[in-house]
C-alpha cells in the first residue's frame, strides 16, 4: 500500500500522488472508504489511475461516482473504461450527456482536422444527471454543485468548505477556458461565472489544468475585464455580442463619407 498526500484533508490530486503530470487533474475526494473522482482524462491513463487508486487502499466498491466536469475529451476519454473497471456510476451535466452518450467527437474537441487532432470518443452513458443546487455526498462530506458556463455550456464546479473545483474557468496565470463557439462556449456567461467565483468567500481554487492556487480576486478581475473586452472584438466570432467597427462602418456609409474623410466619432 502506498502511503495517501491528500494536497487538503480529504482531497488527493491523482498528478500530485504521482509527482508527475498525467493529463488534466483528476481529484479524488474521500471520506473513509467512500470516494469520488472528478474527471478521469485520456483513455491510455486510465490504467495507470486506477493502479494507483489500488495502491491507496481505496475499495472500488465504494467509488460512488465518476464526476465529468464537462464533456471535452481530456476531460471524460477514459470514462466508459474506468467505468467498466469500477462499475460505478457516471454523473454528468444534462448538456453534457448527450455527447457522453453519442460520442460526439466534435463537441468534445476529440476531432479538429485543422489542426490534426484525430481521436477517439468512446460513449458512454450518464447513470445520474447533476446541475445547478444539488449535492454530491461522499461519506459525511457534502459538496455543492455549480453550475458555471461558458468555456462549455455544461461546466460544471464543486464547492466543499473553503475549496472550489473550478474546473476550467480560470488557471493561475489568469488564462481561462478555451473559448470556441461550436464548443458550446458564452462569453457572456463566462464573464458571469468568473464573477461568481471571484465574490465567493472559497480560499483556495482547484482547476482542472495546472497548479492549484489561493482564490486571488485581483487575478480574477483581469480576467473579467478582458472577457469584457472580448464581447465586442471579432476575434471571437460568433462568440461575440457585437462588432462596434461594423456600426461606425454604417453610420459612415449613410454620411457618404468616403476613406479619405474624417471618420465619424465612435
Amino acid at each position: 500500500m502506498l502511503p495517501r498526500s491528500p494536497i487538503f484533508p480529504n482531497v488527493i490530486e491523482i498528478n500530485h500522488q504521482l509527482g508527475r503530470v498525467l493529463g488534466c487533474n483528476v481529484y479524488l475526494v474521500y471520506d473513509k472508504d467512500d470516494w469520488i473522482l472528478i474527471d478521469i482524462g485520456y483513455e491510455e491513463t486510465v490504467d495507470q489511475i486506477i493502479d494507483l487508486i489500488r495502491m491507496l487502499d481505496f475499495p472500488f466498491s465504494q467509488c460512488r461516482g465518476l464526476v465529468a466536469t464537462h464533456a471535452d475529451v481530456d476531460h471524460i476519454q477514459g470514462l466508459a473504461k474506468a467505468k467498466q473497471v469500477l462499475r460505478a456510476p457516471v454523473l454528468a451535466h444534462p448538456l453534457a450527456a448527450a455527447p457522453l452518450k453519442s460520442g460526439d467527437r466534435l463537441k468534445t474537441f476529440a476531432f479538429i482536422e485543422p489542426q490534426n487532432i484525430d481521436m477517439t470518443m468512446p460513449p458512454v452513458d450518464t447513470d445520474r444527471l447533476i446541475d445547478e443546487g444539488d449535492k454530491l455526498q461522499v461519506g459525511s462530506l457534502t459538496l455543492d454543485v455549480w453550475l458555471t458556463p461558458g468555456h462549455t455550456d455544461s461546466q460544471l464546479s464543486f464547492r466543499l468548505g473553503e475549496l472550489l473545483f473550478s474546473g476550467d474557468n480560470i488557471y493561475r496565470d489568469g488564462c481561462v477556458g478555451a473559448i470556441d463557439a461550436h464548443h458550446g462556449s458564452d462569453l457572456t456567461e463566462f464573464v458571469a461565472s468568473l464573477r461568481r467565483i471571484r465574490d465567493c468567500d472559497a480560499q483556495w481554487l482547484l482547476p482542472s489544468h495546472g497548479p492549484i492556487f489561493r482564490k486571488d480576486d485581483a487575478l480574477l478581475d483581469a480576467a473579467i475585464l478582458r472577457l469584457e473586452g472580448y464581447l465586442r472584438m471579432a476575434d471571437f466570432g460568433t462568440c461575440a455580442v457585437e462588432w462596434p467597427l461594423m456600426d461606425e462602418y454604417e453610420a459612415e456609409l449613410a454620411a457618404g463619407l468616403m476613406p479619405a474623410d474624417e471618420p465619424a466619432t465612435s
